[in-house]
C-alpha cells in the first residue's frame, strides 16, 4: 500500500497544487538518519555556502571564480631563467666571451643569405611605424572591450622597451655585423616587434599568439639575415621582453 494516498483530484485541481513528496522513496537515501532530505545520506547542504568556495588549486593564484592563472613555481622558474639567459648573453658581449666570437662567426656565416626583398620585408616588421599602428589598433579594441587595466598593462610594456634597451646599447656599446658603428645590442627592433606582436594578441585572442610568435621570430631572421643584427643581440632583446610580457599573461582568461 502507499503510504501517502492519492487523493481524488480533478484535471485543473493537479494542474493547480504540486504533486505531494512521498516519504516511501525520501526515505531510501536518508540513510541511518532518517532526515527525510533526498540528499541526507551525504550530509552535505544542497548549495555550497559562499564562504565554503575554494578560490582554486593550492599554489595557484585564483579568485571566485576561479580565474586561470600561472602555477607559482613555474612562473618563477620561467622568469628566473630567462633573467639569467640574458645576464649570461649581455655578459659574454660586454666581456668579449668565447659566445661572443661564435655568435660573430655564425653572424657573418648567414649574412646576406635568402632573397633580399624577402629578408628586408621581415627586419622592417621591427619598425615602429609597422608595429605599433598594429598595437595600437588592439589597445583600442580592449578598451572598447572594458579591459582597460590590461590595455594600460601592455601599453606599459612598450613604454620599457626604449627606457631598458637605449641605456643597455650605450652600456655595452657593441659594433654591429656591417659597421664600425656601436650600439647594437640589445635589438631595438626585435623587442619592439615582440612587445608589439605578442602585446596585441594577448590583448584581442590567445587563439593569436602562435602567430604573433611566427612575426616575432620573423623579424628577428630578417635582421640577422640582412646584416642589421647579431644573433645574439636578437636573443637577447627575446629574453628582455618575455620578462615583460609574462606577468601579463596570467590576467589573461
Amino acid at each position: 500500500m502507499r503510504e501517502t494516498p492519492r487523493s481524488q483530484e480533478t484535471a485543473s485541481d493537479s494542474k493547480a497544487e504540486l504533486p505531494q513528496r512521498r516519504f516511501g522513496c525520501a526515505i531510501a537515501h536518508t540513510g541511518a538518519s532518517g532526515s527525510g532530505t533526498p540528499h541526507g545520506s551525504d550530509g552535505c547542504p544542497s548549495q555550497t555556502p559562499r564562504g565554503a568556495r575554494h578560490t582554486g588549486p593550492v599554489g595557484h593564484f585564483g579568485t571566485t571564480p576561479p580565474v586561470p592563472r600561472w602555477p607559482t613555481f613555474p612562473f618563477l622558474a620561467l622568469c628566473a631563467t630567462l633573467a639569467l639567459l640574458f645576464l649570461l648573453i649581455t655578459w659574454q658581449v660586454a666581456a668579449d666571451g668565447p659566445l661572443r666570437a661564435l655568435d660573430e662567426r655564425a653572424g657573418r656565416a648567414v649574412v646576406g643569405d635568402g632573397p633580399r626583398a624577402l629578408t628586408e620585408l621581415l627586419a622592417d616588421l621591427g619598425n615602429m611605424t609597422v608595429a605599433l599602428p598594429i598595437l595600437a589598433a588592439a589597445l583600442a579594441y580592449a578598451v572598447w572591450r572594458g579591459r582597460r587595466r590590461d590595455a594600460l598593462s601592455v601599453a606599459l610594456a612598450m613604454a620599457l622597451v626604449p627606457a631598458l634597451v637605449a641605456p643597455l646599447k650605450v652600456l655595452v656599446d657593441r659594433v654591429g655585423p656591417l659597421t664600425p658603428e656601436t650600439g647594437y645590442f640589445p635589438s631595438g627592433h626585435a623587442a619592439t616587434a615582440m612587445v608589439a606582436y605578442c602585446g596585441a594578441a594577448l590583448l584581442v585572442s590567445v587563439r593569436l599568439v602562435p602567430a604573433a610568435v611566427l612575426l616575432t621570430v620573423a623579424t628577428g631572421l630578417g635582421l640577422v639575415l640582412r646584416g642589421y643584427h647579431w644573433p645574439l643581440d636578437v636573443l637577447g632583446s627575446w629574453c628582455l621582453c618575455g620578462l615583460l610580457l609574462l606577468p601579463l599573461i596570467p590576467t589573461r582568461r
